[in-house]
């Protein structure tokens, strides 16, 4: 299970994008607007398993795989930040930076071990932590235009169907065909 350690500094739109797409004047709703806006990125995310900006993720392991290729859990990965394996008495010891190879340029991104460079945990749960930095850059526009406008279709959605919970959670059809072939498939 993977553990989100700090969201996105900025959003895919900003709060002016927002205004002008769903033709909002005045200040009134901006609170409001700046909600949604995270609620519809975050839907987005959910729904096609891809972080949009970035974002600092770990998840943890309880041995190494045996082939070596550790799927994870979230996409795209820009880089490994730490990896680190548990000591006897639980303390995170690091590993080495060439022991885990990246392959981010799929979903889901692949981490390789070079057997040889890591050692077992030496505890029975979660001894192997991984910390990744998770998306496609730290501004909107290096996310893809699809994901941007299937935010906006979102937050158009959850603007509109604010007062009741039962439709506001459903992905609008025409958001859903622009994130078809982005979703993260898993076997």
């Amino acid at each position: 299970m993977a553990e989100l350690l700090s969201g996105p500094a900025a959003e895919p739109l900003t709060r002016a994008e927002a205004k002008a797409f769903l033709r909002v004047d005045g200040d009134a709703e901006d609170a409001l607007l700046d909600a949604l806006i995270a609620a519809a990125r975050r839907h987005v995310e959910a729904e096609t398993g891809r972080i949009l900006m970035d974002q600092t993720w770990r998840f943890s392991l309880d041995r190494w795989p045996l082939r070596g290729v550790i799927p994870a859990p979230v996409a795209p990965v820009r880089t490994i930040l730490e990896a680190t394996v548990a000591a006897a008495d639980g303390t995170p010891v690091p590993l080495p930076e060439d022991a885990l190879t990246l392959v981010g340029d799929r979903a889901p991104a692949l981490i390789r071990v070079e057997p040889a460079r890591v050692s077992a945990p030496l505890v029975s749960h979660g001894g192997i932590v991984i910390t990744l930095l998770a998306g496609y850059g730290a501004d909107a526009g290096h996310v893809p235009a699809d994901l941007v406008q299937a935010v906006r279709l979102m937050l158009a959605h959850l603007y509109e169907h604010r007062d009741g919970p039962g439709e506001a959670t459903a992905l609008p059809a025409a958001a859903r065909a622009l994130i078809a072939s982005y979703r993260v498939v898993r076997l």
